[in-house]
């Protein structure tokens, strides 16, 4: 039998009746080389059969068939996609967000730095997963995710929301078109900026931003991320570290929620 499946879970997040949710680490796939072993990245290269069996996994840990784990064509945009019926990995919506009030139905994002956010409405019963790199944050998707649960009935003070693993600020270095991009945009985010050793540059702390925004649109509890992807390479895949380490290509890890019914 295939290895248990052990995702990181958030406590704000474990204790909510009718919703199941997990922050996959990198283990229990079938992906081989740089993709081992829980690859869900379509385009990364990887063989499909592989990602297909990693994904038929997943969302068996949820005790649904793999059709109904849904993952989108992330773009780094503000766009979330209001999900009311199935849709295949052939077509798959553009957007960084997902919502939706249908059961048994798991909403997965990919990420490999980036900040996944799951939310969910238990007294509403809906649920949103967000995909948050640097770009999201700035446009609006978390905003954008949050409004787009309240047209579902979503109350905003009734919303939890935890943050998975991502990069954290001591090992993640921006340039300064990040830094500018932000402070051009008159955005207070700058304080979760510092100063790197490279002249010009920043060390960045993306997760405090996605939890300032996430309070900003009215969304209190706030779950911080378990672990750096940077940091742990057993656990985590990472964009970032791969570049360092000269490999072109690396997987994609799955956070997922869904509403049980």
């Amino acid at each position: 039998p295939p290895p248990m499946l052990t995702p990181l879970q958030s406590p704000e997040l474990s204790g909510i009746n009718g919703f199941q949710h997990g922050f996959f680490t990198r283990q229990g796939g079938v992906s081989k080389g740089v993709y081992g072993s829980l690859n869900h990245g379509w385009k990364s290269g990887d063989e499909v059969d592989n990602v297909r069996e990693n994904r038929r996994r997943v969302a068996s840990y949820f005790n649904v068939s793999a059709d109904r784990l849904l993952t989108l064509y992330q773009i780094h945009s503000p766009r979330v996609v209001i999900v009311d019926d199935l849709f295949s990995p052939d077509n798959r919506p553009e957007g960084d967000a997902m919502v939706t009030r249908e059961k048994n139905v798991a909403l997965g994002i990919l990420t490999a730095d980036c900040v996944p956010v799951l939310l969910a409405d238990r007294m509403n019963g809906v649920v949103g997963a967000a995909h948050a790199g640097w770009r999201g944050a700035l446009s609006g998707v978390l905003e954008n995710t949050v409004e787009a649960m309240a047209r579902l009935g979503a109350q905003k003070e009734n919303i939890q929301a935890a943050l998975g693993p991502c990069i954290a600020q001591q090992n993640y270095e921006v340039g300064p078109d990040v830094y500018e991009a932000f402070v051009s945009a008159r955005d207070d985010a700058v304080r979760f900026f510092a100063p790197a050793p490279r002249e010009g540059h920043h060390m960045f702390n993306l997760p405090g931003l996605v939890r300032l925004r996430l309070r900003q649109a009215g969304v209190q509890r706030v779950d911080v991320p378990p672990a750096c992807t940077y940091a742990e390479a057993e656990r985590f895949f990472s964009y970032r570290r791969t570049t360092h380490n000269g490999e072109a290509k690396t997987g994609s890890l799955i956070s997922v929620v869904m509403l049980a019914g």
